[in-house]
This record gives C-alpha cells, sequence and structure tokens, in this order.
C-alpha cells in the first residue's frame, strides 16, 4: 500500500514575533505593531513579518525580488535561465550574474561534500513525485539513467556563460535558492531601514539584526513527522539564519518504508543513515541551505566533524532515535532548549 503525506506546517516556528498574516496581501497595522506578508514562490510558502508597522510598503518589493529570483533559478518556469541552460544540449547559454553566482555557491557545495550534494540532479529528482495522491516508486531502470547522469562537473561557467556538458543532466537549484532569496530580501530591508523582523521561506528562517528590546529570536525546530508543527526544541539567535533539511519535510511511504526528498546521487534513491534532519544556524541563508543538505548527505560523524570545522558554524542532527546531537557552540553561544 501507498500512503502520500503532503507536509502542509512550515518545518521552524518562529515565536519571537506574534503577527496575524493572511496569504497573498499585507494589511494595515498601526506603525508600532509588527506587519507581515505571505505569498508562495518556489513552490514554497513565504512570509515576511517586520516589527516596524511603518516598513509596511517594502513588503511588496520583498516578494517583487522573491519573483525576479523564481523568473531566473526555476527549472519549472520554461523561460528562466536554468531552464535555457538544461535545454541547450551542450551549448553555451549566457546568464545574468547572479544567475552565476547562484550556480558557483552550489558547486562550492558539490566540491565540498564530494559530489553527495549535487545541482545537477534535476532529471533525477524530477522522477520522483511526491506530491500527488497516487504517487508511486520511479521506475527502477530510469532512475539508473538518471543517475547516472548526475556529475556536477559537467558544469562549465566562462565569464557569464554556462554550459552543461552532459545532455542527460539537468541542474536544478532548489536545494539552494531559497537562501539566496532569502539573503537578497535582508540586503533590501537592511538598505532601507527595516532593522527587525524574520524572513521565512518555508522553513528557511532569517532573523534581521538585533531586536530593540535586547532579547534574541525564538526559533523552533520542528519534531519530525509532526502533523501539528510541534517544536522539538528552540535556538536563540540574533542576526542569524535558521535552517533545517529533514526526511519529514517531502516524502512517501510504500510497503511501510518511507522514501523521502533527499537523494543520494550515487544510487539515484534517498540517503539511508539513520538521520531525521539537520539545522544549520550561521550568518547567511544561502551557506545555510547547501550547509544544510552537505551535513545531511555526509552523515551524523562526518557532518558534525564538517560543522565543527568551519567558523560561525553551528548544527542541530536529530537522529531516527529523536536524539538531538549538537556541535559545540549550541547551548553555549547559541542557547538551547529542548522542549517536554
Amino acid at each position: 500500500m501507498i500512503i502520500m503525506r503532503k507536509k502542509f506546517f512550515c518545518i521552524l516556528l518562529t515565536f519571537s514575533i506574534l503577527f496575524c498574516a493572511f496569504s497573498g496581501c499585507a494589511f494595515p497595522a498601526e506603525p508600532s505593531s509588527p506587519v507581515s506578508k505571505t505569498g508562495f514562490y518556489f513552490d514554497t510558502v513565504i512570509t515576511v513579518t517586520l516589527s516596524d508597522g511603518e516598513k509596511e510598503s517594502l513588503l511588496e518589493e520583498c516578494f517583487a525580488i522573491a519573483e525576479k529570483y523564481e523568473a531566473l533559478f526555476s527549472a519549472s518556469v520554461s523561460d528562466s535561465e536554468i531552464s535555457k541552460i538544461n535545454n541547450a544540449h551542450k551549448t553555451p547559454v549566457t546568464v545574468s550574474g547572479e544567475t552565476i553566482a547562484l550556480l558557483k555557491k552550489g558547486l562550492e557545495y558539490c566540491e565540498l561534500s564530494d559530489g553527495r550534494f549535487d545541482i545537477t540532479i534535476g532529471n533525477l529528482s524530477s522522477l520522483w513525485d511526491f506530491k500527488t495522491e497516487n504517487a508511486a516508486l520511479p521506475d527502477e531502470d530510469a532512475v539508473k539513467r538518471a543517475a547516472a547522469a548526475v556529475d556536477y562537473r559537467n558544469v562549465v561557467i566562462s565569464g557569464n556563460t554556462v554550459q552543461l556538458k552532459n545532455p542527460d543532466a539537468a541542474i536544478d537549484l532548489g536545494a539552494i535558492a531559497k537562501g539566496y532569496i532569502a539573503d537578497r530580501m535582508k540586503a533590501f530591508l537592511n538598505e532601507n531601514g527595516a532593522a527587525e523582523g524574520t524572513i521565512n521561506l518555508g522553513g528557511n528562517v532569517l532573523c534581521l539584526g538585533e531586536k530593540k528590546d535586547g532579547s534574541r529570536y525564538r526559533i523552533g525546530i520542528q519534531k519530525p513527522f509532526d502533523e501539528h508543527g510541534t517544536a522539538a526544541a528552540v535556538v536563540e539567535v540574533t542576526d542569524q539564519t535558521v535552517v533545517s533539511s529533514g526526511i519529514y519535510e517531502r516524502y512517501i511511504t510504500v510497503d511501510d518504508k518511507i522514501y523521502h526528498h533527499i537523494l543520494n546521487p550515487a544510487t539515484g534513491y534517498p540517503y539511508e543513515n539513520n538521520l531525521l534532519g539537520v539545522t544549520i544556524i550561521c550568518p547567511d541563508s544561502v551557506d545555510g541551505d547547501g550547509l544544510s543538505t552537505t551535513c545531511f548527505s555526509l552523515g551524523l560523524d562526518q557532518g558534525m566533524e564538517l560543522a565543527e570545522s568551519l567558523s560561525n558554524v553551528e548544527a542541530i542532527f536529530i537522529t531516527d532515535d529523536y536524539q538531538f546531537h549538537c556541535s559545540s557552540g549550541i547551548g553555549d553561544t547559541i542557547p538551547f532548549e529542548e522542549m517536554k
């Protein structure tokens, strides 16, 4: 029997700012009251909340930023720059500097993970359907063929041109694009005087600066597979991002076995490493995105070793016995509370 589950709740819960938001629209507030706007881009619910109601006019521009980058980076948008690269059949394609920047960042994590994180996974990931009620395992031969074509070393960048040398591969930046977009939103808001609030892209939470009252932002880490979005733990951060990757985000269950969306390029099937999820705390959301997937793919021991080797990076791993495994700064520089 195949059971299809959809994720209706954000992975991370923001407790620090109380607000009421309605999808797709911002609403007036008193100057001292928080304002919020919610929309849907990159197959993700995005919510931006500002503590200063006088900055409400900036919310619309934040979502224009999301729309702009979706048109550049999304492989599901037929005329995006990524789609043009994928459809060029080995011909170099000229793209924007921002697409080049995100591709280079993605390739950094491909190198760092020795290919366990790979941005050329597009044709493989497209075989897995975690959305429809009639989802099933993909054809085994198709998985093998698609996995054989995954190799980030086939992406060649020269100036502002990009060539994908293997036409059987496809670039998918979904594992890193949300973080890039969150960082660009934050830069825009800071440039325009918005100094306190949160940006939440489907659970990728980025906090703006310091809170005026001196307290930290309290960000919840979701209990895996909890359908109510209950927090299993809370971290307290200032001007940092909190990003999680977990097997509970998108998955199907076939014959009592879970198949999740974090795919191993070497096999074409989901990673099996006894991890339920990884949360990264660091300054930039694009790095939180890349590291959360990279550390998950490396497994607990190697992933923790990587996190400990990087400056300004902390990590929280949840194993399949629902135990937390934290890097050295968690509970020290980053206050941490496990919820009972």
